[in-house]
C-alpha cells in the first residue's frame, strides 16, 4: 500500500521544496521563482484542483444533464445560458431545465462529497 502511496506523489512537487541556491546561499523555492504572492499561487492550484475534480465527476452524469450544466456554467464555447434559453435549445420548457439542472447539481455535490454544504 505505501509503495503504491509513493508511486502517485512521486511526480508531485512542492512549492516550498529547495531548488537551490542563490549567490548569497539562500535557499531557493519554486514560490521564488514564481515570484507571486504564496497564498494566490496556493488559491489558484486548489482553484486548479477543484475545478478538474468537477469535470472528472461531470462525467458521472447522463446526456442531457452533462449538456445542460455545461450551458448554465459556461463550460462550453457557447457561453453561460440562462434556464430559458437551454428551454428553447433543447424544446423543454424552463422549469424542466430546472429540474434538471437541480438533479445533476445534487448528484455531482454527493459524488464530490459534499452533500450537506448546500
Amino acid at each position: 500500500m505505501y509503495l503504491r502511496f509513493m508511486k502517485k506523489t512521486r511526480t508531485e512537487v512542492s512549492l516550498y521544496e529547495p531548488l537551490g541556491t542563490d549567490k548569497e546561499g539562500n535557499e531557493i523555492t519554486l514560490m521564488d521563482i514564481l515570484g507571486t504572492d504564496p497564498e494566490v499561487v496556493t488559491e489558484k492550484v486548489a482553484a486548479n484542483l477543484e475545478q478538474q475534480r468537477l469535470l472528472n465527476n461531470m462525467g458521472k452524469l447522463n446526456r442531457r444533464e452533462k449538456r445542460v450544466l455545461e450551458m448554465r456554467l459556461g463550460l462550453s464555447q457557447e457561453g453561460v445560458k440562462t434556464q430559458r434559453e437551454i428551454a428553447r435549445m433543447l424544446g423543454i420548457s424552463r422549469s424542466y431545465v430546472s429540474r434538471i439542472e437541480k438533479r445533476a447539481l445534487d448528484k455531482l455535490l454527493k459524488e464530490l462529497g459534499l452533500q450537506g454544504c448546500s
